[in-house]
């Protein structure tokens, strides 16, 4: 069964093609990934310190075509050949979901064949799964971490379809906290990948910065107060001896919020693990990739014998890969999946939309 993944939840579109035979006779994951095109919108947006929803809709209906074509003939295959199509139904940007919703059903309705729609987490959290062989894949049940610029959420994943919430962001999701404070440090947006590299040039010890709800007592997250921290830092110190000065000052400064970030996230984590028993953790989601959080999550780990499992490198942004795998994984394990077969599922979206919900 080759399944179509279409992606268009924020300011990524991805489409990729996706075999599940590997799937079904036992073998690694990764090996059913055919063809995969993606485009960021990420220099069309930094001009705007952010993503501005209807200029992400907009280059979404320009790339999304052209991508297409590029993810089959990566995957040598002719249109034709597709027996599902998954995309993206929510969370998300309204106008951003309705391009890939409008796209993958009247795609599907052309083909004859079933339109699916995934939920984005849904597509992160199993992402893992497609590591390599000599990684090592997480087994059902696991808990995973998902981290992003719009989500900071711990889930306990008993099988596909099954989600329980064990704690979640009150406020600022962790990498919308990230790329805040690369405002406040004058740095370019995204920039969350710019403060964990300027934080690995300070030193420990300049700031003492709080962690939000470190002893709340529950597995939830709170990041805007360690936001108007930073803040409050640059405030008392905007004069500085000289450039040098300046450039320590950052840099101790972003050392003092990643670590702060971090050790939050990481003492959740555990926490859950432990309340879980479980042995196995999935980190995912965009900030999957900071350097920090991962070095951080494997000494709690060998801690607490536990073992952290992360999607491949190139799939921690938004990606159809994620999107196409969920729905192949839905396809296999739940044959009877809410499918659309006619466009009456093609408006219908869910910019907000609760994992533990979706079944």
């Amino acid at each position: 069964m080759i399944v179509l993944g279409i992606e268009t939840s924020c300011d990524e579109t991805g489409l990729a093609v996706y075999d599940t035979a590997p799937l079904e006779a036992g073998r690694p994951a990764a090996l059913g990934i055919m063809g995969q095109a993606l485009h960021s919108q990420i220099a069309m947006h930094r001009d705007y310190g952010g993503v501005v929803p209807e200029l992400a809709s907009r280059d979404h209906i320009r790339r999304i075509l052209p991508l297409l074509e590029l993810a089959l003939e990566q995957a040598k295959l002719d249109l034709k050949a597709i027996d599902a199509v998954a995309y993206t139904q929510g969370p998300g940007l309204a106008g951003a979901l309705l391009v890939g919703s409008a796209f993958g059903q009247s795609l599907a309705q052309a083909l004859q064949k079933p339109a699916l729609g995934i939920h984005h987490l849904e597509g992160h959290l199993l992402s893992p799964l497609l590591g390599a062989a000599s990684d090592g894949v997480p087994n059902f049940p696991f808990v995973a971490l998902l981290v992003s610029g719009g989500h900071t959420q711990l889930m306990w994943v008993k099988a596909v379809g099954q989600y329980e919430l064990l704690g979640e962001t009150l406020d600022d999701a962790v990498g919308e906290a990230f790329d805040k404070t690369a405002t406040l440090l004058g740095l370019e947006y995204p920039g969350g990948a710019a403060v964990s590299k300027l934080a690995t040039l300070g030193k420990a010890g300049r700031f003492n910065l709080p962690r939000p709800m470190l002893h709340s007592g529950d597995l939830d997250f709170s990041f805007s107060g360690l936001k108007t921290a930073v803040l409050n830092q640059i405030k008392q110190h905007s004069q500085f001896a000289s450039a040098t000065a300046a450039d320590d000052f950052r840099a101790d400064l972003a050392h003092a919020f990643v670590e702060a970030a971090v050790s939050v996230l990481v003492s959740k984590t555990a926490k859950a693990m432990e309340l879980t028993n479980c042995r196995d953790l999935v980190l995912a989601g965009g900030v999957a990739a900071n350097i920090q959080l991962r070095m951080a999550l494997q000494t709690a780990a060998k801690d607490q014998q536990f073992q952290v499992f992360y999607p491949p490198l190139e799939l921690c942004t938004d990606n159809g890969v994620m999107i196409a795998f969920a729905g192949a994984m839905r396809l296999l394990t739940q044959p009877h999946s809410e499918t659309q077969t006619d466009l009456a599922g093609a408006f219908n979206v869910k910019p907000r939309w609760d994992l533990a919900q979706h079944k």
